[in-house]
């Protein structure tokens, strides 16, 4: 005589075990924090209750010191309203130096995105672009030991009243910072039963993607979307490397730099992408919403650029430094992705960039060259990797868009088509 096993019923986790999940897995998946280490922390105000998460797991993971530098919009856009004009080309020099000095002593750096998308729609973009380029300036070198991922680093996404109501207009604020926290916990598999035994499983086919691209040694990628909107080249750097998901930095954590994470990426080289490109969703660039980006680039530089809004703040952005009109990053992003399959546009680059292939303007990140963390400027420029003050991703891909990988003798093969894997 056989009994049927009875299974008890999955009880769904509380909002306070879904931001506590989401806390551990920043630090025990994203930074992957190691005993004796500090931890710099930038938030908005409104995420305190989960740096509060965060700081109790960093400090039981054996941090020694964590320390936060939380930004307010109101006091952001005080500046804005009442300070003088000379005053934006002035940014705290020594707040920076302080930044880069402690990733020099071996801290982590954990970023909290959620500020308001549109914060500064309605600012002078001159005094926008003017203060993002001191701000630029004063931040390079800690950008470089980044971009170098010298140190273990993450990003993740709190939920705030204002980019809530950007994703869902027509709800009350309350149900809409709701419904964002749960799009936040699903993307960041937080919500899942073990979220860093998800975690590994999805890091290891991010791992067979990136070793599969790896050993094409592909010379260039094709874009060309099926209504014609998009049809680009975009070159590879030599000794290019393709990345995705977790990384080893120069200090020997393994980390995973973006929390979600769902691309492969690489270095494009610099003087060797032509054709023209259209945005596939809007971009969200230091509180100015920049919507249907369309440029055409000639041997790696864009020559022409419109929008038809936020144009101005894109000039602007593509004119900060001889790098800003040139890509540093190409990645490649299913469209059945998670994020993509919810259906949502977040205006939020950490999620939105998971959604569909993407490329970048400017720096490039040194660990996509074979060595490429030991060389210096001008050694990454020769092999055709990017440098500027700027990061700046936004996103290409869709159900339309083909991808194909190019060879150096010419020929090609499907890579991608529909937006998906071919």
């Amino acid at each position: 005589m056989s009994s049927a096993t009875v299974l008890a019923p999955v009880v769904p986790k509380t909002f306070e075990e879904k931001l506590d999940a989401l806390a551990l897995v920043t630090v025990r998946v994203g930074l992957n924090l190691r005993a004796g280490q500090e931890l710099v922390i930038t938030a908005p105000m409104e995420a305190l209750p989960f740096v509060r998460r965060i700081t109790e797991h960093a400090y039981k993971a054996g941090a020694t010191l964590v320390t936060t530098l939380f930004n307010d919009d109101e006091l952001t856009l005080a500046r804005y309203r009442y300070a003088p004009d000379d005053s934006f080309d002035k940014t705290a020099v020594w707040l920076s130096e302080g930044i880069a000095n402690a990733y020099r002593s071996g801290s982590a750096r954990l970023g909290i995105t959620g500020a308001n998308p549109s914060l500064l729609a309605g600012q002078d973009p001159g005094k926008v672009s003017r203060a993002n380029v001191a701000a630029s300036k004063a931040a390079k070198p800690a950008m470089e030991i980044i971009t170098r991922h010298e140190i273990n680093w993450t990003i993740v996404a709190c939920a705030t009243p204002a980019w809530a109501k950007l994703v869902f207009p027509d709800l009350p604020e309350e149900e809409a910072v709701a419904k964002l926290w749960d799009a936040i916990f699903a993307a960041s598999r937080s919500d899942q039963p073990d979220p860093v035994a998800a975690w590994e499983a999805h890091g290891g086919r991010l791992k067979e993607r990136v070793d599969f691209l790896n050993n094409k040694r592909y010379y260039a990628l094709r874009f060309h979307s099926n209504d014609g909107l998009t049809d680009v080249t975009v070159g590879l750097a030599d000794d290019h490397l393709w990345a995705g998901g977790g990384t080893t930095a120069g200090n020997g954590v393994y980390c995973q730099p973006n929390i979600p994470t769902e691309e492969c990426f690489t270095t494009p080289h610099k003087d060797r992408v032509n054709g023209r490109v259209r945005a596939s969703k809007p971009l969200s660039h230091q509180g100015t919403l920049i919507e249907n980006i369309s440029v055409h680039f000639e041997n790696g530089r864009i020559v022409d650029a419109s929008a038809s809004a936020g144009e101005d703040a894109l000039k602007k952005l593509i004119s900060t430094d001889e790098g800003a009109a040139r890509l540093g990053e190409v990645a490649l992003v299913p469209h059945h992705s998670p994020i993509a399959e919810s259906g949502l546009l977040f205006w939020n680059t950490l999620f939105d960039e998971n959604a569909a292939s993407h490329i970048a303007l400017g720096q490039a990140y040194s660990t996509c060259i074979i060595g490429g963390e030991k060389m210096s400027e001008e050694e990454l420029n020769k092999l055709g990797a990017n440098s500027s003050l700027i990061h700046v991703d936004w996103m290409i891909g869709n159900a339309n868009m083909n991808v194909d990988g190019v060879y150096a003798d010419g020929s090609n093969e499907p890579l991608m088509r529909n937006g998906n894997w071919a």
